[in-house]
């Protein structure tokens, strides 16, 4: 069972939570706030010149959790397979300059072709990026998705098929990052988060809720605590493991992108304490 939460020195914010906001603004709000977790989603980094977002993220005190997202391995286009590793690349220089030592893969999925095939290009593309991440001392953490992604954003849809691929490749640069929006469902998960942990695999936790209804399967994830996902109890399995990193809160929503960030932020906050 997870303790109370009573601080937020182990609160990461993704920046694509607070999306309006460039790199710079997520960076000195987060920081205003207490919060020095920041995963960075690779939109923030365009034309950025990378060296200097690495200085003003020391300056603020923040620490780089992982950056978000490479993948997207599969296609049926041997060309685009290629431009997918080619990205994967880059976000492990970027990742590297920035601090990060994670990069999260959305590993994608080609609905033109059965998902297998999807899987086999997702672990082939995922051993072609290895010696690079190794070189720069980045992990890659496959992180599953919910099943209605199925067709286009992820083959990998369960921590069961996670676990399965991270002990195939059996590379301590391999992972996993758990999601409860995306896992919360799968009446495995407490057991498929122990095995992920005793494998050493387990290098990242996202965290926000599943309004019910929803109204948007992408961007209409809630705050903590708004809709039905026992967080606390996951977030229990989760460091029973012996799991001591950042809790990070990664939020798709319409709703709160619409309103005051630094408002939002402070709901985050609230809402991590209450209900993490």
């Amino acid at each position: 069972m997870a303790t109370e939460l009573t601080d937020f020195s182990k609160l990461c914010v993704h920046t694509l939570t607070t999306k309006p906001w460039n790199l710079r603004q997520c960076v000195e709000n987060y920081s205003a706030a207490g919060i020095h977790g920041i995963t960075i989603w690779r939109n923030v980094l365009e034309n950025q010149n990378v060296k200097e977002s690495r200085t003003m993220l020391d300056d603020f005190g923040m620490k780089v959790v992982s950056v978000a997202r490479g993948g997207f391995f599969p296609s049926i286009e041997k060309e685009k397979r290629q431009q997918a590793i080619n990205d994967n690349l880059l976000a492990i220089e970027q990742a590297a300059a920035v601090g990060a030592p994670a990069i999260v893969l959305v590993c994608g999925a080609d609905g033109r072709q059965p998902l297998e095939k999807s899987r086999e290009q997702i672990k082939e593309g995922i051993l072609k990026i290895i010696p690079q991440a190794k070189a720069a001392g980045v992990q890659l953490a496959i992180e599953p998705l919910h099943p209605m992604y199925a067709g286009d954003r992820s083959a990998i849809n369960t921590l069961a098929q996670a676990n399965q691929m991270a002990e195939e490749i059996n590379s301590e640069f391999v992972g996993i990052a758990v999601d409860v929006y995306h896992l919360w469902w799968d009446n495995t998960l407490e057991a498929e988060i122990k095995r992920c942990g005793q494998n050493g695999k387990l290098l990242a936790f996202h965290v926000c809720d599943w309004n019910v209804p929803t109204t948007d399967f992408m961007n209409d994830r809630g705050l903590m605590g708004d809709g039905c996902i026992n967080i606390k109890e996951i977030r229990g399995w989760v460091e029973e493991t012996g799991f001591s990193g950042y809790n990070e809160v990664e939020i798709f929503s319409d709703k709160y992108w619409s309103i005051n960030q630094n408002h939002y932020l402070e709901k985050i906050k609230n809402a991590y304490l209450k209900n993490t």
